[in-house]
């Protein structure tokens, strides 16, 4: 297409000087005939200059949606140099920027410098990026299952698998995303508690590969009618909220404290267990009821006190 259309572009004009210079105005006959291509030229020019519009390129990762006067005539994904029907619409749609850039302040910005309201629509292009994009959404604010305020953020892998959905199915696919996975987000922060869950229950802090697991599968679901594909998400901040973030971090010491404070009993109990045992076993001494009540105090004293025992030693009764 691009030779024929060269040719032609090139071809006409010389055509059409040559018919021009071969014309003779004292010959009646013969002149009419060589004028009459003439506008056949011309529209073979023009036709060959609307032509040139159709070629574009295409680079690896990216496709081009066909739309001719408003119906869908199908997607190009290959890359390299291509022609189609130059009437083929190069714009999809306009969609509105976010709020943020139609703030009062942009708009006076707008008509100071002589710009009117179309400055704030975003032109789609009809070519589209099959490359894998990454969406690292903001700290969010949220409860989780125990109704505790945290912050959460993620990083959300994606690309386009269907080019007509992403045309057509939603007004501006980007945003879209950005929406759909924050919401998303909050969405899941409800669903799992930040730490230790009831009955060893999934937690946002120690279940990561889960949580990612369900984050990806609920993207998915919402982003299909986009036609976008999830590759990947994962959390990458989970905190407590400033408010609550000091009691919380009491309460985790507190927990740490008492799960300290268990195992030392439980190794204390069993050590004191086996003194007695081994004491009754081999016959070191005999004792009674009261000696071993007072025994297994000492012992729990010396093995569960914090700081270090000075023992007391009684050498018995005797004079000065």
């Amino acid at each position: 297409m691009l030779a024929l259309n060269l040719s032609l572009m090139l071809g006409a004009p010389i055509a059409f000087v040559a018919l021009l210079v071969q014309y003779n105005p004292h010959d009646q006959a013969t002149g009419i005939n060589h004028l009459l291509p003439l506008p056949f030229l011309a529209f073979l020019e023009l036709a060959a200059i609307i032509s040139l519009c159709g070629h574009f390129t295409l680079q690896p990762n990216e496709a081009r949606v066909l739309v001719l006067f408003g119906e869908y005539r199908g997607t190009v994904r290959g890359n390299g140099f291509w022609w189609a029907n130059p009437f083929f619409s190069r714009v999809l749609s306009r969609v509105p920027l976010p709020m943020a850039a139609n703030t009062p302040e942009a708009l006076r910005g707008a008509h100071a410098a002589g710009v009117g309201a179309t400055a704030f629509w975003r032109v789609v292009p009809s070519k589209i990026s099959l490359r894998a994009r990454n969406f690292n959404s903001e700290r969010l604010k949220v409860n989780d299952r125990r109704g505790n305020p945290i912050e959460i953020a993620a990083v959300i892998v994606w690309r386009v698998e269907d080019t007509a959905k992403a045309a057509f199915d939603v007004d501006d696919y980007e945003s879209y995303v950005h929406i759909q996975s924050e919401s998303a987000i909050r969405h899941l922060a409800s669903l799992y508690a930040y730490d230790r869950g009831e009955d060893h229950e999934p937690s946002l802090r120690e279940s990561a590969d889960e949580v990612a697991a369900a984050l990806r599968k609920e993207l998915g679901e919402r982003l299909t009618k986009a036609g976008v594909c999830v590759e990947e998400a994962r959390l990458t901040h989970l905190a407590y909220a400033p408010e609550i973030a000091q009691a919380m971090l009491r309460r985790q010491q507190a927990e740490a404290v008492i799960a300290a404070r268990q195992k030392i009993v439980q190794g204390a109990v069993s050590m004191v267990e086996m003194a007695l045992r081994e004491l009754s076993d081999k016959s070191v001494v005999k004792l009674d009821e009261d000696r071993k009540a007072a025994m297994v105090s000492n012992l729990l004293v010396v093995l569960c006190g914090e700081t270090e025992v000075s023992p007391v030693i009684n050498t018995g009764a005797g004079k000065a």
